[in-house]
């Protein structure tokens, strides 16, 4: 059934990739059910997919290749299987008990799990119900301003803007538009595949530091590209670090700045807080997105070098945030992560006393 799920995935994800148009990577996060890291690999591939494919046919008729994948998507959402916790949430226990039990296998025991999945409900409902306005409370602001922030500077790294672009970036700098994307596609999933299997080696800030420090590396050898060709200086070199500074920015990002956030997101909220917490992190993630692009044009058309100057000064913004706010989650509980967070807010809290 993760196989199944994971294929429809890749069909949704492909499908939003073709219709927003080749030059166009997906952002969208599937985090029910199904690893989060894996989740991050099967849309990579969907749209690198699609830049592909971009690359042999027209846009029109990319779009309209969109139809495939969304067929794929109807059907098969048929096939999957409720989620058994919200079955068990609203009480249907033997919709809860038939879809577990299709979720681990015919022969699979699911006693110990059904039991755990049910504790876990009683708990939850035996916790207050959090308000948004719940969230700015002293005991959760320093969780939402982790998770609110993450998602802050992931967009305003200037992922879409550089990746709904791309192609245009490479034609700017003097690279076939068509060599670009296929090189920006292929980089995607060997790097993604990389940083979901050092997610849960190296840990969280390790890895999202190193890709935001690899970020600031891109935009800066591609801001650096059109400070040289504006000037008319060194121009063998500016397709170079054109090329160089995008591949080496989606490589970065692809590594850890698009999936981790979402899985430090996912850790650091109380378990009766997380649905407004979530809420509220996903909607600043989309504003954020919607922002950077459109905002790019305007910005490229005042000054591309500056464009990529003022992102990688972003991805800098990124390090400095993450080594002073965020803890490492890494094989921690959640009652371990709310007491590294609250024990750092009680220290700053004795530094000002």
């Amino acid at each position: 059934m993760v196989l199944l799920s994971t294929c429809v995935a890749v069909c949704g994800s492909f499908e939003f990739g073709s219709c927003v148009g080749y030059s166009a990577p997906t952002q969208s996060a599937i985090r029910e059910d199904l690893n989060l890291s894996l989740a991050q690999l099967m849309i990579v591939t969907g749209a690198s997919v699609a830049f592909v494919i971009g690359t042999i046919i027209s846009w029109t008729t990319l779009a309209l290749t969109g139809i495939v994948p969304c067929i794929f998507l109807l059907v098969g959402l048929w096939f999957v299987p409720e989620s058994p916790r919200w079955l068990a949430k609203i009480g249907h226990e033997k919709e809860f008990q038939i879809a577990l039990q299709r979720l681990r296998g015919k022969h699979a025991d699911i006693s110990d799990e059904m039991v755990e999945i049910q504790e876990y409900i009683v708990t939850l409902q035996s916790l207050p119900k959090a308000k948004l306005l719940d969230l700015f409370k002293s005991k959760h602001i320093r969780s939402v301003i982790i998770g609110v922030g993450l998602m802050v500077f992931q967009q305003f790294g200037g992922i879409n803007g550089i990746g709904f672009y791309a192609s245009q970036t490479f034609e700017e700098a003097g690279i076939s538009s068509k060599t670009g994307t296929i090189a920006y596609a292929c980089v995607q999933v060997p790097i993604t595949m990389v940083g979901a299997t050092l997610i849960d080696k190296s840990g969280r800030r390790p890895l999202i530091m190193v890709s935001a420090t690899g970020t600031f590396l891109g935009c800066f050898l591609a801001g650096t590209s059109f400070f040289l060709k504006g000037y008319g200086l060194l121009l063998d070199w500016v397709p170079i670090l054109a090329v160089s500074g995008v591949l080496t920015y989606i490589a970065s990002f692809s590594i850890g700045m698009g999936a981790v956030p979402w899985v430090i997101m996912s850790e650091i909220f109380p378990i009766h807080v997380k649905g407004a917490a979530g809420s509220l992190v996903v909607l600043v993630n989309w504003l954020g997105a919607w922002a950077i692009s459109y905002t790019y044009n305007f910005l490229v058309s005042w000054s591309s070098s500056r464009t990529y100057y003022i992102y990688s000064g972003f991805s800098l913004l990124t390090i400095l945030f993450v080594a002073k706010l965020v803890p490492e989650t890494k094989g921690k509980t959640l009652e371990e992560i709310q007491a590294s967070i609250n024990a750092d807010r009680s220290r700053r809290q004795d530094i000002i006393s």
